[in-house]
């Protein structure tokens, strides 16, 4: 079985390697993680199995069954590992195709993924639906439209963010933003020289230079109170 997304999956074998970076995204967003915890659009585990390793009761899903057989054959021996499934947020009936999980999970987390979905508000209305009262939906997503790349659009990014977006998108949803910042201001300059050169993929070796980076790159976000970046995290409370 073939991905139905090969560019896609290239890039997320690419981005495997990267461990440093991966784990800085991780530890970004893991004081939001909380509870009962599903990521949609976990791919190939980059950064479940993160979770995993820290024994967080997590369940992963996929739309493509090509990713969630991959997430079974590397993650089933973990015993918080509650389940694997194939969810579409888009699914037209998602709150019958669904209902089994209505208000089953303390957060619903979404890394690169909303800006795959044409309808990002729909698709943040049945994440809502899956959530708990007062859970929590956490969003990583790329910023700025003036970044958007040949590369965007190899990987069928409909768009990129501001936080005046995703806020606007939350408030749409009845969901109270609880944080937003943006993430890897460093990344901006990576993007660009992608733009600048048009391309179509992450090569493997500016990906392996970039991770040997990551130190650098904290150390920028930090200096510059994670005012600008690459990518933009918020996390929003179910009302």
């Amino acid at each position: 079985m073939e991905a139905t997304d090969n560019t896609g999956n290239e890039i997320l074998e690419v981005i495997a390697k990267a461990s440093k970076f991966n784990y800085w995204m991780y530890t970004t967003i893991k004081p939001y993680l909380k509870g009962n915890i599903l990521e949609i659009g976990s791919g190939i585990g980059n950064i479940s199995t993160y979770l995993l390793a820290d024994n967080a009761s997590i369940t992963l899903s996929d739309t493509d069954p090509y990713y969630t057989n991959i997430l079974q054959e590397k993650f089933s021996r973990y015993n918080n590992l509650k389940n694997i499934l194939q969810i579409d947020i888009l699914d037209t009936n998602f709150e019958i195709t669904y209902a089994a999980y209505k208000d089953s999970f303390d957060t619903v987390f979404l890394l690169n993924v909303l800006e795959h979905i044409a309808d990002d508000k729909k698709a943040v209305k049945n994440c809502k639906y899956l959530l708990k009262p007062a859970g929590k939906l956490v969003i990583l997503t790329p910023a700025y439209k003036f970044l958007y790349s040949s590369l965007d659009k190899a990987l069928g990014h409909y768009r990129r963010y501001t936080i005046g977006r995703i806020k606007k998108l939350f408030d749409e949803n009845n969901l109270k933003v609880e944080k937003s910042f943006y993430f890897n201001a460093l990344g901006i300059v990576a993007w660009l020289y992608g733009k600048i050169f048009r391309l179509k993929t992450i090569p493997a070796g500016e990906m392996g230079f970039y991770n040997r980076l990551t130190g650098l790159a904290k150390i920028i976000d930090k200096i510059s109170f994670k005012k600008t970046g690459l990518s933009v995290i918020a996390i929003g409370e179910k009302i």
